[in-house]
């Protein structure tokens, strides 16, 4: 049985993956851990007692609906207490992208196998770090791009493969979301906030799956707006070695879109919940030849429950762990070359 403990009782960590954490038989919750007040605060930072005291009941009370939930595990102070304990296998992380490096850091340092939600760092030299880590402890190093493991995602390359809609000419892969609170961490830089890392990664990461190894970016726009130090919207174009191409488009401050298109000489194919498909949820696909349109229905998945269960494999295989840093890896990249290309 593999031990898990969630580091922050964050609001992904409850609502989407405690649930899935429950289908998964050979896991079981751990513990909590909750930020002391040199880690939320920052090491030398002054800050009011007061305040402290009733940030610290809030977030006490917040992880104990997570023992309520599940029934068993315990609340640790202190980050640095948690990713010590002897009696935890593996640390799942929610922390915002900023904190990713230096937690999973000190949990692989404490031989902890670690799943940490996208991205893995907001650097490719941080994340190539931890990849090393990783592999010199023999420790899982997984990161949550969930989508991937749909089901859904499976059968739309099929539909392709067959050759219904003829050669591909063109994906397009869009994933923006209305602008959130003024303090939502997206929008905050130290925070590793920003467009791109939050929701243009999701881009970036299909773009890859579709075009193979031998994806990648020729072009990069990154876009701002007034109120804001972070990039809010941008966009992009992959290409592999066969000519193929993605365009990509991305933002926090847009009309929602959840979409992939794949028009093809024959047809096209559309689906809107590509990236965010809950559990339970049916998705579907259109597909129009000329002017000829058909509806139909994808896989009922859960993602999340599929995505904790590769980050089993990953604990167990060394070969599958592997091709994990590998992916990891190769997202990180991407994602330091649009900046570069972008000038960020």
């Amino acid at each position: 049985m593999i031990r898990i403990g969630i580091i922050c009782p964050s609001e992904i960590a409850f609502r989407r993956f405690l649930p899935a954490l429950k289908q998964v038989k050979n896991f079981t919750f751990a513990g909590i851990g909750v930020a002391n007040a040199e880690e939320w605060y920052g090491k030398g930072v002054s800050f009011d007692a007061e305040a402290e005291e009733s940030r610290l009941e809030k977030e006490t009370a917040k992880a104990q609906t997570f023992i309520d939930e599940w029934g068993s595990g315990k609340i640790i102070k202190g980050y640095e207490n948690f990713v010590s304990l002897d009696d935890i296998d593996a640390v799942y992380l929610p922390l915002p992208p900023a904190l990713h490096f230096k937690w999973t850091k000190l949990a692989l340092e404490h031989g902890k196998h670690v799943f940490v939600e996208k991205p893995s760092t907001t650097d490719t030299v941080d994340t190539n770090e931890l990849i090393e880590l990783a592999r010199k402890n023999n420790l899982a190093f997984h990161e949550n791009y969930m989508f991937v493991y749909h089901e859904q995602l499976k059968v739309i390359n099929d539909v392709v493969k067959s050759g219904e809609i003829g050669d591909i000419r063109l994906y397009r892969i869009s994933f923006g979301f209305p602008r959130r609170a003024q303090n939502d961490f997206r929008y905050n830089k130290s925070l590793g906030g920003g467009a791109l890392i939050d929701a243009g990664g999701y881009t970036i990461k299909y773009g890859s799956y579709l075009l193979g190894d031998t994806a990648k970016l020729t072009t990069a726009q990154l876009n701002y707006i007034d109120e804001f130090e972070v990039d809010i919207y941008g966009s992009a174009t992959m290409v592999n070695d066969k000519g193929i191409t993605a365009q990509l488009a991305f933002g926090m401050d847009n009309d929602y879109k959840c979409d992939i298109e794949i028009w093809g000489s024959k047809g096209t194919i559309t689906s809107n919940r590509i990236f965010t498909a809950p559990a339970g949820f049916e998705p579907e696909y259109t597909i129009k030849k000329n002017q000829a349109y058909e509806t139909r229905k994808l896989p009922v998945d859960d993602a999340f429950r599929k995505s904790i269960e590769q980050f089993e494999v990953c604990i167990k295989d060394e070969v599958f762990r592997e091709n994990e840093y590998k992916l990891v890896g190769t997202e990180a990249k991407l994602l330091t070359d649009f900046k570069d290309m972008a000038g960020l």
